[in-house]
């Protein structure tokens, strides 16, 4: 059996516990290892003082806007991709995959000039403090520029999960998060480069990145063909990417939103404060990757078995994906939760205002942390089954629709509590709301197998 039957036995017809492992596994790893030199960057960052730690949890939102565009070609075509592939439509998923590829690029290019352009003004929007300004201006005008490599990355991940090739994304993620955590220590103190070598080593890893994808495509591995004369972006091509490449790029831009909300909020309690609730994000992004990665496997399956109309395996892929997904959300969460304050003192450097602003946070984002695998399972089911409408309100309840408002009230009504505990909050109303439309969706679907028929919307 050559190469791409496997990859299509994988997601048609071979037992669910075995594709998921086979490709949620190594996508989850590869996550898994990009969070984790997201968080190597924040320790060595952190022993540059807080300033520097708040200017990289400052900068964050920004980087996530502009891999958001990644995302939104990327994540809206691997969709599309999944039930082509279901179909048997080669000739229009080689059109899809070149025009997201191509798009994403130009689009991120014209943002990245933008936000170079007006830097200092979206920073000080961010919540940058004039003594977090000097360095977060030193990391953002490398890392920002680097983003495109991370653009292609982005949207190749989801294109080359869509079509079960989960190794190359990992050999990806992996071998570019390896580059970044050994030159990490290099440039920031044995060169003494500061947050300017953080972001450099960065760069480079993205960098790498690409060069594992450019191979891949070079070598022709893929199922799918990358030319500019396949760049199609007709309106029937164009709406079925955007119909769930919007909805991911607005749960992308809420978590941007969400996180400078907090740090403008934190803003009038110190840097200290923003610095803690920087290293609580990037220890809960280690969890949350982990089971995104995992579920990159669920949504191609998902979608394949959709395209197939094969309602009895989109119906397992389901089972199997709670379960495990729980599991594991359940074990992260005591983890964080029990071991708070060992973890955030990694970062912290020895400060205590630091230590105990992100040991409160993290204690309760743990406990929180229980049921995302449940509500990562049909935010991505949606997506996955070109439901934009409810894809697009699950993707939007976490970080926007339910933790906007908590977070805009609850500081003036409790403090810098409000701030601590406004996403843990959010994420126990997301549960309750995904139960719902679970509920709602099983209905639909237990119909559809008597039909054969799945409503879009």
């Amino acid at each position: 059996m050559n190469e791409r039957n496997s990859k299509m036995e994988l997601l048609g017809s071979a037992p669910i516990p075995k594709a998921l492992m086979a490709l949620g596994v190594p996508i989850m790893i590869g996550m898994l290892i990009n969070a984790l030199y997201n968080l190597v960057d924040a320790y060595f960052v952190g022993g540059l003082g807080e300033s520097p730690m708040g200017a990289i949890s400052i900068v964050f939102p920004l980087g996530q806007v502009v891999v958001g565009l990644g995302l939104m070609f990327g994540n809206g075509a691997a969709s599309y991709l999944s039930r082509l592939l279901g179909k048997g439509d080669k000739s229009t998923a080689n059109k899809v995959a070149s025009t997201a590829l191509y798009g994403s690029v130009f689009v991120g290019a014209i943002l990245i000039v933008l936000a170079i352009i007006f830097l200092e003004p979206i920073l000080s929007l961010l919540g940058a403090t004039d003594t977090i300004m000097p360095y977060a201006l030193t990391y953002a005008r490398i890392y920002v520029i680097s983003c495109i490599f991370n653009v292609f990355n982005v949207t190749m991940n989801n294109i080359v999960a869509s079509e079960g090739a989960a190794k190359t994304t990992m050999c990806a993620l992996l071998l570019g998060a390896a580059i970044n955590m050994v030159l990490d220590p290099i440039f920031i103190y044995a060169l003494n480069m500061g947050v300017a070598g953080a972001a450099i080593a960065t760069a480079i890893s993205q960098i790498v990145s690409t060069i594992v994808y450019l191979f891949y495509v070079l070598r022709k591995k893929s199922a799918f063909s990358f030319s500019l004369k396949e760049f199609v972006p007709k309106k029937e091509i164009m709406v079925e990417i955007l119909k769930i490449g919007v909805p991911t790029l607005t749960f992308q831009l809420l978590t941007g939103l969400s996180i400078a909300l907090i740090n403008r909020v934190a803003n009038g309690y110190g840097d200290a404060v923003i610095a803690g609730m920087g290293a609580v994000t990037r220890v809960t992004s280690m969890g949350t990757l982990v089971v995104f990665g995992f579920l990159k496997g669920f949504q191609p399956i998902a979608g394949f078995s959709y395209g197939a109309k094969n309602f009895e395996r989109l119906r397992q892929s389901i089972k199997v994906s709670i379960l495990w997904s729980s599991i594991f959300c359940v074990i992260a969460g005591l983890l964080m939760a029990l071991f708070s304050t060992q973890i955030i003192s990694q970062f912290a450097n020895g400060n205590e205002a630091m230590i105990a602003v992100g040991q409160k946070s993290l204690m309760a984002n743990g406990f929180s942390f229980f049921p995302f695998g449940f509500y990562t399972v049909y935010s991505s089911l949606f997506l996955a089954l070109g439901k934009g409408t409810a894809g697009f309100i699950l993707g939007a309840c976490r970080q926007g629709i339910c933790f906007v408002p908590v977070i805009l009230f609850l500081p003036t009504l409790w403090g810098m509590n409000g701030i601590l505990y406004a996403q843990p909050i959010a994420d126990i109303i997301s549960a309750i709301v995904t139960a719902f439309m679970a509920l709602h969706f099983h209905k639909e679907l237990a119909e559809a197998s008597k039909s054969g028929i799945i409503k879009k919307e």
